[in-house]
C-alpha cells in the first residue's frame, strides 16, 4: 500500500518573556543583544543577495533556518525594546540614537535583498510562462473556420503544465 507522509504540525511560536528595563546595564544588554541581532541577520541577508544574484537560488535557500532563527531573535529584542524605550530614552539617549542609526542601515539593506528575491521571482516566474506559452502554441492544431478566422482552440487541446518547486 502506498503510505502519504504525514504533515508534521507547525512548530509552536517561541514565546519570549518580555524583558522589563530597570537599570541603565539592562537596557544596554538588550541595546547590544539588538545589535548583535541585527548585525547577524543583515550578514545572512547579504550573503542571501549575493547568492541569488550570482544566480545559487539552492545555497541561498540553504541560509532559511537560520535567517528564521534571527528573525525570530529579532522581533523578540525588538519588542523588548518598545516595552524599555521610555526607560532607555531617559537613562541613554545616545544608545537610543546610534540604535534607530542601525536601524535604519539595517532596513536599507534589507529592502535590497527584498529588490533582488523580487526580481529573481520575477524573472523564474517570467521564463515559466515563456515555456508555458511556447508548450500551448505547440499543442493548439492551426485550424480555421468557414469564415476564414482562426479556429478557437478546446479546452481538450491545452495542456496543463506542471512545475515542480523543490530544486
Amino acid at each position: 500500500m502506498n503510505q502519504r507522509p504525514q504533515p508534521r504540525p507547525a512548530p509552536a511560536p517561541i514565546a519570549a518573556p518580555k524583558a522589563v528595563i530597570s537599570t541603565p546595564v539592562e537596557a544596554r544588554r538588550l541595546a547590544e543583544e539588538l545589535m548583535d541581532v541585527m548585525s547577524a541577520l543583515l550578514g545572512i541577508i547579504e550573503r542571501e543577495t549575493e547568492l541569488v544574484r550570482a544566480g545559487k537560488v539552492r545555497e541561498a535557500m540553504m541560509l532559511a533556518e537560520e535567517k528564521s532563527g534571527l528573525s525570530r531573535r529579532y522581533m523578540i529584542a525588538l519588542e523588548n525594546l518598545r516595552t524599555g524605550q521610555n526607560y532607555l530614552a531617559q537613562v541613554s539617549p545616545e544608545l537610543l540614537t546610534a540604535l534607530r542609526r542601525h536601524h535604519d542601515t539595517f532596513r536599507a539593506m534589507l529592502q535590497i535583498n527584498l529588490t533582488v528575491l523580487a526580481t529573481a521571482h520575477a524573472v523564474s516566474e517570467g521564463i515559466v510562462r515563456g515555456v508555458n506559452a511556447e508548450i500551448q502554441r505547440r499543442n493548439i492544431p492551426n485550424t480555421y473556420t468557414a469564415a476564414g478566422q482562426r479556429a478557437t482552440p478546446g479546452p481538450r487541446h491545452i495542456t496543463p503544465l506542471a512545475v515542480s518547486r523543490s530544486l
